[in-house]
C-alpha cells in the first residue's frame, strides 16, 4: 500500500493538475455566488477549519462497518454504512469549500487526496446497493466496504500531508508569541501617522514583524500584515465596512481587533497598540499582551 500511494503522488503532475484545475474553475464559479454559505463550510463561524473535524465522523464510522460486517452484525453495520456514507458526502462539500483556496502548489496532492476519497465513496454505494438488492450472500459488498476502508485511510493520510506538510488552512501566525514589550514602529518617510491617507492600507514594521497600518479618523490601527489564512499581503488589500480585506482570497479582518469576518480565513488577525513615544516617533504591542 505504502509503495502504491507513493507511486500515486509521485505521477500526481501528469493527471492531478489537469483534473485539479478544471474541478477549481467550477467550484470556484459554483461557490462564488453563495459567500455566506462557503464561509460556513470553510469554517469561519467555528474558529476552526470545519473540514479536518468533519472528516473524522466517517472514518469512524466506516471503521465500524467492518467491524460490525467481521462479528456478523448485517443490520448493524449497514446502518454504519448508511452513516458513513452520509458523512463522507459532508465532509466533501466542506472540502471543496476549502479547496477553491487551495494554492496552485498544494491543490496536486489536494486533488489526489479528493480523488482517492471518492473512488472510497463509490466503492461504499456500490456495497450498500448490494446489500440492499444484492443475494443474502454478504461476501462482495463486505470485500467493497474493506477495499473501501483501505483507499480512505490512504485518502486520509494524503491528506494530513495537504495540512502538515503544504500548510494548508494553517494559521500563519500559528507560533508567532503574544509579546509583551513594546516596540519601536518604523513608518519610513511618515513622521506622523496622523498624516497617512484615510483607509489606506499602510505598510509599516516592528522589529522583525512587518505590519499594516489603516488611519480611519483619527485613530490608526495596527494589524499583522501577513494574511493568518494563507499569507496574503494585506497592504496590499482594500477596506470595506470596517474590514481589511486580503487581496488574495478575499478574507477579512476586522480593524479594531483582528477579528475575522469573512472567509476563507478561520483565525483571527494578530492587532497591535500603538503609542507615542516621549521626543517622537512610536512604538507597538501586540493587543492584548
Amino acid at each position: 500500500m505504502g509503495r502504491l500511494l507513493a507511486r500515486l503522488v509521485a505521477a500526481q503532475d501528469g493527471w492531478a493538475k489537469p483534473l485539479g484545475d478544471f474541478n477549481h474553475r467550477w467550484l470556484s464559479a459554483l461557490f462564488g455566488p453563495i459567500r455566506p454559505v462557503k464561509d460556513f463550510l470553510n469554517g469561519t463561524w467555528l474558529g476552526h477549519p470545519l473540514h479536518p473535524a468533519a472528516t473524522d465522523l466517517p472514518i469512524g464510522a466506516l471503521l465500524l462497518t467492518v467491524i460490525l460486517d467481521i462479528l456478523g452484525q448485517p443490520a448493524a453495520a449497514d446502518i454504519a454504512l448508511v452513516a458513513t456514507i452520509l458523512f463522507m458526502l459532508a465532509a466533501a462539500v466542506s472540502g471543496a469549500a476549502d479547496y477553491v483556496d487551495t494554492e496552485a502548489e498544494t491543490r496536486n496532492r489536494a486533488t489526489v487526496h479528493a480523488t482517492l476519497m471518492v473512488v472510497g465513496l463509490v466503492l461504499l454505494l456500490l456495497s450498500i446497493l448490494i446489500r440492499a438488492t444484492g443475494p443474502t450472500d454478504r461476501a462482495i459488498p463486505i470485500a467493497l466496504s474493506l477495499i473501501a476502508f483501505l483507499i480512505v485511510t490512504a485518502g486520509a493520510y494524503v491528506g494530513g500531508d495537504v495540512v502538515f506538510v503544504f500548510g494548508n488552512m494553517v494559521s500563519r501566525h500559528a507560533f508567532r508569541g503574544a509579546g509583551t514589550k513594546w516596540i519601536k514602529l518604523d513608518t519610513g518617510d511618515v513622521t506622523d501617522l496622523a498624516t497617512l491617507p484615510e483607509a489606506t492600507p499602510t505598510k509599516a514594521k516592528a522589529g522583525i514583524n512587518d505590519l499594516v497600518l489603516v488611519r480611519i479618523g483619527a485613530t490608526v490601527h495596527a494589524l499583522h500584515a501577513v494574511c493568518a489564512h494563507a499569507g496574503g499581503p494585506l497592504p496590499q488589500g482594500t477596506i470595506v465596512d470596517g474590514c481589511i480585506q486580503c487581496p488574495w482570497h478575499g478574507a477579512r479582518y476586522r480593524l479594531t481587533d483582528g477579528h475575522v469576518r469573512r472567509g476563507p480565513a478561520v483565525y483571527d488577525q494578530p492587532s497591535y497598540e500603538i503609542r507615542t513615544v516621549e521626543g517622537g516617533g512610536y512604538e507597538v504591542r501586540r493587543a492584548g499582551a
